[in-house]
C-alpha cells in the first residue's frame, strides 16, 4: 500500500482534521535518509491500514506546513492525535522505532 500525499492545500482536511491518527513523513526527493525509510512508511501505511493514516509531504514542494511545524532536518516523522503532535521523530530509524511511537499513539 503506498503512502498518501499530503500537501500544503490537502494538509488541514486530511492531516488536522483526521478522526484517527496521522503519520506524516517529511521527506525530499535528494534526501538519502529519506530514501532508506520509504519502504518502511510502506510497510507501516499497509501494517495499519484503517487504523492510522500514512503519509508523505515532500518539503521542496510543500514548505508551508513544513515552516509551520518548524522541520529543519528531515526526514522527520510527526505523528499526529486529534490535530495535536503527540511524536516527533528524526532521522532514519528502524522500523521497530516507528511502531513502538505508533502503537503509544493508539493506545
Amino acid at each position: 500500500m503506498k503512502p498518501f500525499t499530503f500537501t500544503d492545500s490537502n494538509f488541514d482536511a486530511e492531516a488536522l482534521k483526521s478522526d484517527i491518527p496521522v503519520v506524516i513523513d517529511f521527506w525530499a526527493t535528494w534526501c538519502g535518509p529519506c530514501r532508506m525509510i520509504a519502504p518502511i512508511m510502506e510497510d507501516l501505511a499497509a501494517q495499519y491500514e484503517g487504523k492510522v493514516k500514512i503519509g508523505k509531504l515532500d518539503v521542496d514542494e510543500n514548505q508551508q506546513v513544513a515552516i509551520k511545524y518548524g522541520v529543519r532536518s528531515i526526514p522527520t516523522v510527526l505523528i499526529l492525535k486529534g490535530g495535536e503532535i503527540k511524536e516527533t521523530i528524526i532521522g532514519a530509524v528502524p522500523k521497530g522505532t516507528f511502531v513502538e511511537k505508533i502503537d503509544k499513539v493508539l493506545n
